[in-house]
């Protein structure tokens, strides 16, 4: 029956001057069949006329026909995508309106991630050209869809072959030439491909893309730098990625541009890059290797944390809350001794007062220094995290308190993280208890409204109750309030009795 009525649409549709009602009709009922069962209704049906009303200067008629064509072709399998339309799906690549060449890509990237489908389109060098082309596309959004669907070429050899093997690799370098941000939009192709797996990085690297990407890090040009240490650290993702870097040299170049950076008046334009680099890598790899083979970094990351410049603040203390959520990070930077004391004096201080972007990163990256989860708390690392927060204040609880009743939801938020970092931890719970109405802080429902503030103090009173020292610490009568408050939910609102009275006005 529903393939009997799509029929009969379509040929009204076929059969009218402007069909806008009559695609109406087809898109709404297309909507209401649930895809296992269009797949069968639309078995032997060829939707050649709502491919040709896309041929239109009328916009509406092309999106409802787009809207169609998405419902109709994910329908289908990729094989039969591939059989039946691809003659279509090639003129949907070079149409004007942008949509289309979304919806002709969208179902090419679908054909080449099928083996069986695959082989339909790695044969048809024009509709790989005019993949290829739609990179070099003004609209952004139609060159990431082209990059999304021939980075689908590195799931198979074959599909490498014939992207870095054949003349196609010449379309390539054309489109790349075409300017500078197309060819970062190559270079962002050629990273996703590499990352897939040693293999395919190999074809990237033969073909001169990668070294090509790196010469740009030593450009004369900052902005192109600060680009490419970007995609640098993409490429550095995958395990294979580093060791390729690291083969190339490429760790040192990136520590010695941190050293040079000094005395480069436009530094500041690409070093912050250089820094997330190192950050990244340390946390894949080893905070402790990384920050003692590279020095240039952990210094580099303290002297920004202590600078004036709020773009280097920000990165400093986003890599120190990278740094520090790991257990061998912590102990990395309580060997630099008195230098952490005074960044995490600066972090307090910039908690404090100040920007708000930069007050709620520092409480971010404090929170992140002073978790611990429960099988990391050695007596060691307790007392590390406890001196640490009495570093931040003479009171700590007092100011961490004071910023989370400022009128600010991200603040808010913030200060109750760092509350619910310490939260599972022995010193932090008898800091709790010890500190005057603190309990009745955390058990009012009334402060911080928002949602996400509500979620904030919902997870910091989980934390609490789920660990094994908060009914010793706490008391029984604060862990069943706690308990009480888990159960009814983080969204809760009491009932507030009403009173009526008799012969009231």
């Amino acid at each position: 029956v529903m393939a009997a009525s799509i029929e009969s649409l379509l040929a009204e549709i076929s059969g009218v001057d402007d069909p806008i009602e009559e695609l109406q009709i087809l898109k709404t009922a297309l909507l209401s069949i649930p895809l296992s069962a269009l797949r069968d209704s639309l078995s032997g049906q060829r939707f050649n006329v709502i491919f040709s009303l896309l041929h239109s200067n009328e916009r509406e008629q092309v999106e409802l026909c787009v809207e169609i064509l998405e419902r109709i072709l994910l329908a289908l399998s990729p094989v039969s995508l591939a059989q039946n339309y691809r003659v279509e799906l090639q003129g949907g690549l070079t149409h004007p309106n942008e949509t289309v060449k979304i919806l002709a890509l969208t179902q090419i990237g679908r054909i080449l991630e099928h083996p069986d489908a695959a082989t339909e389109i790695l044969d048809n060098h024009d509709i790989l050209g005019s993949v290829i082309n739609c990179v070099g596309e003004e609209k952004m959004a139609v060159a990431k869809q082209a990059i999304r669907s021939l980075s689908k070429l590195s799931h198979s050899k074959s599909g490498l072959d014939k992207l870095f093997q054949s003349d196609l690799l010449k379309v390539v370098k054309d489109v790349m030439a075409t300017s500078d941000i197309v060819r970062y939009r190559i270079y962002e192709l050629v990273v996703e491909i590499s990352s897939v797996s040693p293999i395919s990085l190999g074809y990237c690297a033969n073909s001169r893309f990668i070294s090509q990407l790196i010469g740009e890090l030593t450009g004369d040009d900052v902005l192109i730098r600060a680009t490419a240490i970007e995609m640098v650290t993409a490429l550095a993702q995958s395990q294979h990625g580093r060791q390729y870097l690291t083969q190339q040299g490429i760790m040192d170049k990136i520590s010695n541009m941190i050293r040079g950076a000094e005395t480069d008046p436009l530094s500041s334009l690409y070093l912050p890059g250089l820094v997330k680099f190192f950050g990244n890598l340390a946390i894949m790899e080893s905070p402790q290797q990384v920050c003692e083979t590279y020095p240039a970094f952990q210094n580099k990351v303290f002297e920004m944390a202590l600078d004036r410049d709020p773009a280097m603040i920000g990165v400093a203390l986003d890599t120190l809350g990278l740094l520090g959520s790991t257990v061998e990070g912590k102990q990395v930077l309580q060997k630099a001794g008195e230098t952490f004391k005074a960044v995490l004096a600066r972090m307090s201080q910039l908690a404090s007062a100040g920007a708000t972007e930069l007050r709620v990163r520092s409480l971010d990256a404090i929170s992140q220094l002073l978790t611990l989860q429960p099988e990391e708390q050695t007596d060691d690392l307790l007392a590390l995290t406890e001196s640490w927060f009495h570093l931040l204040s003479n009171q700590p609880m007092d100011m961490i308190r004071n910023i989370s009743t400022q009128p600010f939801p991200e603040l808010h938020c913030g200060a109750l993280r760092i509350f619910t970092a310490i939260a599972t931890q022995l010193w932090g719970q008898k800091l709790m208890i010890s500190t005057p109405s603190f309990m009745e802080f955390i058990l009012d429902r009334s402060t911080g409204q928002a949602k996400d503030a509500k979620d904030a103090k919902f997870e910091l009173v989980g934390s609490l109750v789920s660990s094994s020292t908060a009914v010793e610490i706490l008391g029984s009568q604060y862990y069943i309030r706690l308990k009480t408050f888990l159960r009814e939910g983080p969204y809760h609102v009491s009932a507030v009795p009403s009173v009526s009275t008799d012969g009231a006005d």
